[in-house]
This record gives C-alpha cells, sequence and structure tokens, in this order.
C-alpha cells in the first residue's frame, strides 16, 4: 500500500509543481490498456509512474528509440527447479526482465513443511523482484506416496495473512476436489475467504469434473495440453496460464488457440526451468519470443507477460506504465525480438545488459539442509521378482511429462528375478524414501529412457523428493543412492560403482548454494557424460525428465516409494502385468 505523503509527492511531480526522479526520453512506451506504442518520455518518482510527456527531472535517461513495457510476470514457478537458491533465481531472471513471479514452494514444502515455506519467504523478501509465494495445497501430493511433511488447512492458516502470500498453490488432488473431500475444500477455502487466488492442476479433466473443479473456487491452470483443454477451461472463466519450462513445452500447441477475443484470459509461465535455460534462453521473455515467432500479435503477448498476469493475481498497481501504477518496467530493443536492455523494480534500476547490478544478500538455509534420512538399502531392495512373464511399465514420451502405461513380456532369471541385461530397453526405476528413514523401496520397470552401463540417481524428484534411481545393474544403483546421501541430497552419474560426476544440492536436497552460473556448467557437463557416455535418450531432458516419473497426478503411470502407482485410477499396482494385453 503506497502511503498518503507519497501518493501527494505523486500528485505534486504529475502537475509539475515537483521534479520527477527520473525521466525516459525518446521512448516508445507500450500502452496494454490501448495496445498503443506512444513516442513520448516517462516520467518516475518515489518508486511510481508519474506520468507521461515533457516534465522536470533530478536525472535523465535517453532510451534511443527503445521500447518501454511493464516488468514481466511469471504466473506460476517452482524456483526450486532452477536447481539454486531464491537469490541466484533472481540473480538469473531480472536481467531477462521479470519483475514479478508467483512461486508455489511445493517442492521444499514436501521436504521441509513450513520451515521451507518460511525459508522461501525469507530468502525472497530483500530481492530486486516481487516474489508473491502460493501456499503449498498437496504436502503430501497423495496418499500413496511418503513426504517430509504432511500440511493441512490449520497448517497453512499460520502464513496466510504474511504480506507476500498470494494465495493457495496448484491444487493438484483434482479427485479430492470432485469428491468434495473436506480437507482439500478447507484448504481452497482458507485462500478464498482470506480474498486470495487459488491456483490449479487438473490435466485431462474435462466435463462435469472439470465444472466442479472450477466451481470448486480454483482460478488457474497451466496443465493444458490440447487447444481443446485450453478452450473448455477459458470458458468456464478461468485463467490458463500457457507454460514453457525445461521439461513441458506446451506453448507450441497452445498459442494457435490464443485469439484476441480470449487472450485476457490467457497468460504466460515457465513452471520449471533449469539454470542454463535461465541464463541463456531466459524466462518469460523467452516464452514472448517463442510466441511471437510462432504469430502471435507482440502487443498481445507482452500484454499476456504483463497485465493479464497482475489482473489474475490481483497485484494491484503491477502490470501497466500509467500514473500513480507502481514503475516497474523494461528497456527493449523491439518488441519481436525482445532483447532487455535494462530492467527497473520500483523505479530503481536492477540489471543492465544482461546483469544484476545490485547486491543481493546470503539468506540463513541452516533450516533446509540435512535433509537426506534413509534406512539402509541392499541389493534385496532392488530385486523384482516375476511371478509372471509380463509387466507393467511406464513409457516415457518425448518431451512430455506424460507417461504412457505399457505391457512388455520380460524375460526373468532362474530364481524368477527380472535382469536388466536380459531385457534390453527395459531399465530398473527405484525410489527410495529419504524423509523419515523409513526403508521404504518401491521398484518398477522403465522404457524410452536409454541408459547403459550405469546409474542416474537424484533427489529432485517431484513431487515428494524422494531418492529416485535409474540403472542397469544393481551395483551402480546402490553407489548411486550412497553417493546421494554422502552429499545431503543431488544428482549423480555412476559407472563401476563411483560416481563419474555429481552435482551437490545441499538447500532440502533441491538447490545448491553455489551461484547460478556454477550450478549451470557443472549442470551441462553433467547432460553431456549422460548423452554421450550413458547414452541416455536425447528426446527426453536428461535428469528433468526423470524427476518427474515421481509425480502421482500426471498421467498414466508413475512411480512412489510405495510402488507402482496408475495415476487413471489412483491406485498402486503391481509390477507383473498377469493377463493382462501388451500395449
Amino acid at each position: 500500500m503506497i502511503d498518503r505523503d507519497i501518493r501527494k509527492r505523486i500528485v505534486d511531480m504529475a502537475a509539475g509543481r515537483e521534479p520527477a526522479d527520473l525521466l525516459i526520453t525518446n521512448a516508445k512506451i507500450l500502452d496494454v490498456f490501448t495496445h498503443e506504442i506512444v513516442e513520448s518520455s516517462l516520467a518516475v518518482g518515489a518508486g511510481l509512474i508519474v506520468g507521461m510527456g515533457d516534465y522536470e527531472a533530478r536525472d535523465i535517461l535517453d532510451a534511443k528509440g527503445a521500447c518501454l513495457v511493464p516488468g514481466l510476470i511469471d504466473s506460476h514457478v517452482h524456483i526450486e527447479s532452477s536447481l539454486v537458491s531464491p537469490r541466484e533465481f533472481a540473480r538469473a531472471v531480472v536481467p531477462h526482465g521479470v519483475t514479478t513471479v508467483i512461486a508455489d514452494p511445493h517442492e521444499i514444502a514436501n521436504v521441509c513443511g513450513l520451515a521451507g515455506i518460511r525459508y522461501m519467504l525469507d530468502a525472497s523478501r530483500d530481492l530486486p523482484m516481487n516474489v508473491y509465494i502460493q501456499l503449498p495445497s498437496c504436502v503430501p501430493a497423495t496418499g500413496f506416496e511418503n513426504s517430509g511433511a504432511v500440511l493441512r488447512a490449520e497448517d497453512l492458516a499460520e502464513l496466510i495473512d504474511e504480506e507476500f502470500v498470494g494465495g493457495i498453490g496448484e491444487m493438484m488432488n483434482y479427485p479430492g476436489v470432485v469428491a468434495a473431500d473436506k480437507d482439500v475444500l478447507d484448504k481452497i477455502w482458507l485462500g478464498l475467504s482470506h480474498g486470495k487466488v487459488v491456483d490449479g492442476h487438473s490435466p485431462a479433466l474435462s466435463g462435469r469434473e472439470l465444472n466442479a473443479y472450477a466451481a470448486s473456487g480454483v482460478k488457474t491452470d497451466h496443465e493444458c495440453s490440447t487447444v481443446e483443454e485450453m478452450r473448455e477451461r477459458l470458458r468456464m472463466g478461468m485463467y490458463v496460464l500457457v507454460r514453457e519450462g525445461s521439461a513441458a513445452h506446451d506453448l507450441e500447441t497452445l498459442i494457435k488457440g490464443v485469439t484476441r477475443e480470449n487472450f485476457r484470459r490467457c497468460i504466460f509461465c515457465t513452471d520449471d526451468r533449469q539454470p542454463e535455460d535461465l541464463l541463456t534462453e531466459g524466462s518469460i521473455d523467452n516464452n514472448i519470443r517463442k510466441a511471437v515467432r510462432l504469430g502471435l500479435d507482440p502487443v498481445m503477448a507482452v500484454v499476456m507477460a504483463s497485465l493479464n498476469a497482475a489482473n489474475c493475481y490481483g497485484l494491484k498497481g503491477r502490470g501497466a506504465l500509467a500514473p500513480g501504477w507502481i514503475a516497474d518496467f523494461l528497456l527493449v530493443d523491439n518488441l519481436s525480438d525482445f532483447t532487455v536492455q535494462q530492467v527497473y523494480v520500483d523505479g530503481v534500476k536492477v540489471a543492465e545488459n544482461g546483469v544484476t547490478s545490485i547486491t543481493l544478500a546470503d539468506a540463513d538455509d541452516s533450516a533446509v539442509t540435512g535433509t537426506v534420512r534413509i534406512g539402509e538399502v541392499t541389493a534385496g531392495d532392488l530385486e523384482i521378482k516375476m511371478p509372471c512373464p509380463r509387466a507393467n511399465v511406464i513409457s516415457m514420451l518425448p518431451r512430455s511429462l506424460v507417461t504412457k502405461a505399457v505391457v512388455r513380456d520380460v524375460q526373468v532369471d532362474s530364481k524368477g528375478v527380472f535382469q536388466c541385461r536380459d531385457n534390453p530397453g527395459l531399465l530398473k526405476l527405484v525410489v527410495v524414501e529419504r524423509h523419515h528413514a523409513t526403508g521404504n523401496v518401491g521398484v518398477g520397470l522403465i522404457e524410452n529412457y536409454g541408459l547403459k552401463n550405469g546409474a542416474v540417481a537424484t533427489t529432485v524428484a517431484h513431487d515428494s523428493h524422494n531418492i529416485v534411481v535409474c540403472g542397469d545393474n544393481d551395483e551402480d544403483m546402490l553407489a548411486a543412492i550412497r553417493d546421494i546421501e554422502a552429499m545431503g541430497g543431488g544428482i549423480t552419474l555412476v559407472r563401476d560403482g563411483e560416481a563419474v560426476r555429481h552435482l551437490p544440492l545441499p538447500i532440502a536436497g533441491l538447490m545448491s548454494d553455489k551461484s547460478a552460473e556454477e550450478v549451470a556448467g557443472q549442470l551441462k557437463s553433467m547432460v553431456e557424460i549422460a548423452y554421450h557416455d550413458f547414452y541416455i535418450n536425447p528426446d527426453n531432458e536428461a535428469f528433468m525428465a526423470l524427476s518427474f516419473m515421481t509425480l502421482p497426478v500426471i498421467p498414466e503411470i508413475k512411480l512412489t516409494d510405495q510402488g507402482l502407482f496408475d495415476v487413471r485410477t489412483f491406485r498402486h499396482i503391481p509390477v507383473c502385468a498377469e493377463g493382462e494385453k501388451e500395449n
């Protein structure tokens, strides 16, 4: 809330009785209300927009014909997916013009509970960007896995009135919403009763079930994968978040459904984006460039990335360049190439030519480290005994979070045990519970990952973030688990019992305490090794794709620490597929 004295100063500046703090001259100003490009000057004072036109000012910046646009808003992102702390995330995205993010910390909340959410709030307070936290609605994501915490509505109520809490995070338990489950509806009501936004997650939901989901008060969805899914949600008054992340690439499909009639209910998000992609391709600026290349009007693209998002989340004063609005804006070369030259937040320059221009402080992460606690895991825990010659298998699809549930013929050894060497194309997938040392180990089979002669393991395993391991031999898989434990969380590539390369992620087993550049460089080298030396299928993100094989809310089949999970029926199923037909 802007206080009365500051508002009076702005009025005096706008009326010309007091000089503005900054005047940007020779600019092409994008008016997101009228879709006009106005060649004028923009005056800024006390962190707000004063007005357009000729003004006296203490400082003058010549824009030299650059476009002046509102700051970009990422409408749904898990900061943890960048593998770096909030400070380093800001240092990566702010130079790309992102001045506000709607962050859902359900990754760290699934590991550390309320302590994880408080860490994200504290670590985001003094950044050169605005971070609004959506309280995670699904901790755990389902009741079919073990996570590090359980958060109910009464737990979330402790934080709902925090200044930078924007509402309730993506409601992934859509069956619970449709069934009017009390615990689920209590969380939705917590957000609605405090006048805050409830985010959605409803892949493939349609008809009456989608009616029920929207009627609950859920306002958004970022899981549309077809234009028809998109249109059905728009008809119900929901906002559709057009996603372009590192693993999920929905923009190319969905942008075909964006029209002048419906685009005001369409906004952009990244959801999950790795550090190298953020540093090189960017964030929401990448969404804009790609959408424009695919034929979307550039002005519409910027409006989707600014005003539409601000309207959706009730961010008053953000998303436009108009008198009295907050001075979050950027200078870009043009609206198509969208190369960001300078970035301002609250009227202060925070980045120029790809570099953050202010010092960022460290945050105390002591409450969210030392989170890997596992029981003893032996070779026997990894065995898959097959009482039948057919197996339920997770089939990875190229560049998709969705998997296919298939049945495959398998060979077993003399003891009836599955061996990868006798089953070309099939690999073992294992999930080890790592929060409470329960000893739970879920085992399954996966195809199309392509790994040979080794194992990959990571604690980035959505959404409960247990340890997920994929390999073609038990020795390397066990070694990978031990390496993960020794690092306190991270990603590792193992061959012949030794870690070939690894990336420690000590903050909740999800984030590094190093710079974004260091993490990006290390991850890049690991990805190259994964593709060239471990023969991982290049049609999939080497590590991020694996991290989604444990997410039991995205169809069709996943693996949790409690075993194979059929997302279509919301029940666990055995590896043995006796009597089922091959897919």
